[in-house]
């Protein structure tokens, strides 16, 4: 038991309504979307002192860290346009203290992806970035 990840947990369930019920809504779409196209789920919401880790997933032996963008319309841009320099580092950061906390999956490639959700948050359209940036582009 000793070896099992923990999954990071919320205080109290989202507002209905509320930006962070949509927010958990759009990340549940996406998390259920890469599942379809492969992905193993390991955690979600992991939240550091550095950043936090929309999904932590796992597709063969690569660990994927998922930031999920959601926009309500595209005349904003995109989801990865939002995805800052400084936004790459935080997530950088995050993985580093993830991989910190879970040692036995420090060993393992690591990919950043990106999905984009456009749209109503409870059926948004999603657009599946893989490789979106690099660690060392940060």
């Amino acid at each position: 038991m000793a070896n099992r990840l923990r999954w990071p947990t919320r205080a109290a369930e989202p507002a209905p309504g509320s930006s962070r019920e949509r927010g958990a809504a759009v990340e549940a779409a996406a998390r259920d979307f890469l599942v379809r196209h492969g992905l193993s789920p390991l955690a979600s919401n992991a939240t550091y002192r550095v950043g936090e880790l929309d999904l932590v997933m796992r597709e063969g032996d690569v660990l994927v860290f998922v930031e999920v963008r959601h926009r309500s319309a595209s005349r904003f841009g995109g989801g990865a346009e939002s995805v800052t320099r400084a936004k790459r580092r935080r997530l950088v950061q995050a993985a580093n203290a993830f991989l910190g906390a879970h040692p036995r999956l420090a060993g393992l490639p690591c990919r950043f992806d990106v999905v984009e959700a456009e749209g109503d948050a409870q059926a948004p359209r999603l657009n599946w970035l893989r490789d979106a940036f690099r660690a060392d582009d940060c």
